[in-house]
């Protein structure tokens, strides 16, 4: 598959972002797991469509399985660092360039996407939730998948946003729940950073401070449902409840 690949014309270059990675032990000797400085690396984008033969079965004929394939190889890497080379094996379209660069496109945002499904299979728990029919399914699907979307932004716009109000997310029973609860002392009158309140919010999930790294997905969804229950006891009890009596 490789070789046909590489007999293809390139259909266009492209210069993707590949993110650094540490090994989880020294001893580790998997290509995939070794350690990667984070760098911008220039590739080269193929694409056809390949026939696979079956293999033997004494028992059944097996049907061969056509394929779109679309290759990206980095022709020139940097010294000592091991060339890009992904084979995306995929049954969308590829008779475009553009048709290519989407595939390519959906690939580079794989990681997102994994942690997405995390978020809602174990932090919704969508896959304990029995039901007897489908139709109770789909609403408690459809109310995760919002519950896990809102988990992953504000663990990104933490990241891409980090100097904006954190007011432009949370409510101010939220923020000021959270930073009484953590600083056991009195919210500022101003709301904080918005990368200031994220970590505030992660540190009630049990993350903690660093400087090489910041808050992940687990954390935050933990840190949320903490913050909910602390919003709805400032809300009730706090400086501002509305408290009727007779």
């Amino acid at each position: 598959m490789r070789q046909q690949l590489l007999a293809k014309p390139v259909l266009y270059q492209v210069d993707l972002l590949i993110r650094g990675r540490q090994a989880h032990r020294a001893a580790e000797d998997r290509a995939r797991r070794q350690n990667r400085e984070t760098r911008q690396a220039h590739v080269e984008v193929r694409a056809g469509t390949l026939t696979l033969r079956p293999p033997w079965r004494a028992d059944r004929d097996l049907p061969p399985v056509t394929v779109n394939v679309v290759m990206v190889s980095e022709p020139n890497p940097p010294a000592g660092e091991p060339p890009v080379e992904w084979m995306l094996l995929t049954t969308l379209p590829i008779d475009t360039i553009a048709q290519v660069r989407q595939v390519v496109e959906y690939y580079c945002v794989r990681w997102g996407i994994e942690v997405f499904f995390r978020t809602l299979k174990s932090g919704c728990r969508i896959e304990r939730r029995r039901f007897e029919d489908v139709d109770r399914l789909l609403p408690c699907l459809a109310i995760c998948l919002i519950v896990s979307w809102r988990t992953l932004f504000v663990c990104r716009m933490g990241r891409a946003c980090p100097d904006l109000d954190c007011a432009a997310i949370f409510e101010p029973s939220e923020w000021k729940a959270v930073w009484m609860a953590v600083h056991r002392k009195k919210p500022p009158r101003k709301a904080p950073r918005l990368a200031a309140m994220v970590h505030l919010i992660a540190s009630l999930g049990g993350y903690v401070e660093r400087r090489d790294s910041e808050p992940g997905a687990q954390t935050i969804w933990i840190g949320l449902q903490r913050m909910y229950d602390l919003a709805w006891a400032w809300d009730s009890f706090g400086p501002g409840a509305k408290i009727s009596g007779r």
